[in-house]
């Protein structure tokens, strides 16, 4: 995605995220779920940052930093910042 505006970790504590999928189809989705997964164990083990690219009720932002922890619902960033997960076009893995 072109000109998505980075923000900083610490600003997400502040955004809304509508309840609607961002995503098409149930096979990206099903991509998205394993890319998490995938961010979170990279995360956690080497402390890998990842390129998030997500949506708010404003429009697309792009945020990088570690997953701590993947729900069914949602990711988890330091400072219990939370992502949901029908809100993220797609993980970047850096």
């Amino acid at each position: 995605m072109r000109n998505v505006p980075l923000v900083e970790k610490e600003s997400l504590k502040k955004l809304f995220f509508p309840r609607e999928e961002v995503l098409k189809s149930v096979e990206s989705a099903q991509e998205r779920r394993n890319l998490l997964e995938r961010a979170t164990i990279l995360s956690n083990l080497y402390h890998n940052k990842v390129k998030i690219v997500f949506e708010d009720r404003d429009g697309s932002k792009m945020v990088d930093t570690t997953i701590w922890a993947t729900t069914d619902s949602a990711i988890m960033l330091k400072g219990g910042i939370v992502i949901p997960i029908h809100r993220i076009h797609s993980i970047d893995l850096l």
